[in-house]
């Protein structure tokens, strides 16, 4: 598709300092309470180095089609790195989109100067409908580095929501907590067949005290990684069974074949150190923490 007839470039091209420092004062406004997080010789570069660049595009690559104009790829792509670190700076959409929806007003300034009438309004519109396909390519750049930082931030509390825990020698223990998930599921599978490998575990105990319900679907994810670490040579014990949940587990027919159960963690523990062959024995005569 040509490009529309228009004087813009060369308008821009003869007053890109004019440009750039009205620009450069409209943003300091615009971010006066963003002061902290970026300063304003950072934010004049920024400004000067996406204005060589516009200028450069508009002038090879037209203005009509900067989605498809190989011209306009750098461009785009100062804009995709800008948006991204405004993203991960906790910058605001808004914050991030005045970059370019700021620029309108230095540009209707100039051409309000330069032209009247009907080519006043033809400018005016070249300019309106270039700085919002660039504003909205902004803030879809935007948005989604947002969804990625989420989505980062969600696998790495599914981790930490999940620990492996070294219980005994060959023994590791996995308290669940909170609701269980097919997501949540293969992070606990992960985390707890890379933790076998670690410590050479035999004994694995799954601790579903903190979970609040247990249906046909959570059951079935917990079989499911119980046979994984079988398949590693290691039994798996699921304590934390407590009358609730046995009564419900009961209801809906949920056969929990081979799978070793017991009512506490602590029941899980003393099976798993008797298994492993050690003998538990309360010491004569030992004291209390309490006692004096």
């Amino acid at each position: 598709m040509p490009s529309t007839a228009t004087k813009f470039p060369e308008l821009v091209k003869g007053n890109e300092q004019e440009i750039l420092d009205s620009w450069v004062g409209f943003q300091k406004i615009i971010l006066q309470n963003r002061i902290d997080h970026i300063s304003e010789s950072t934010l004049r570069q920024q400004c000067k180095e996406f204005l060589g660049l516009f200028q450069k595009s508009i002038e090879t690559g037209g203005i009509d089609d900067i989605d498809n104009s190989q011209n306009w790829e750098t461009t785009k792509r100062f804009l995709s790195e800008l948006s991204r670190s405004r993203a991960l700076a906790n910058f605001s959409p808004s914050e991030t989109a005045s970059f370019i929806f700021s620029l309108k007003r230095p540009l209707f300034a100039l051409v309000q100067r330069e032209f009247k009438g009907d080519e006043l309004a033809k400018e005016m519109w070249v300019i309106s409908e270039l700085c919002d396909k660039l504003g909205l390519f902004t803030t879809e750049i935007y948005q989604h580095s947002r969804e990625d930082v989420i989505r980062r931030q969600q696998q790495e509390l599914l981790e930490l929501s999940t620990p492996v825990m070294l219980m005994w020698e060959g023994v590791i223990a996995c308290p669940i907590i909170g609701t269980l998930d097919s997501a949540r599921t293969q992070v606990i599978m992960e985390n707890l067949l890379q933790e076998i490998v670690d410590n050479n575990a035999k004994m694995a105990i799954l601790d579903i005290s903190g979970v609040p319900t247990v249906d046909t679907q959570t059951a079935q994810h917990l079989i499911k990684t119980v046979a994984a670490a079988k398949l590693m040579g290691t039994q798996c014990i699921i304590s934390g069974i407590r009358p609730q949940i046995a009564q419900t587990v009961v209801h809906l027919g949920i056969e929990l074949e081979n799978v070793v159960t017991k009512a506490s963690m602590y029941d899980a523990l003393k099976y798993a150190l008797t298994r492993k062959g050690w003998h538990i024995q309360r010491v004569s005569g030992a004291r209390n923490a309490g006692d004096q």
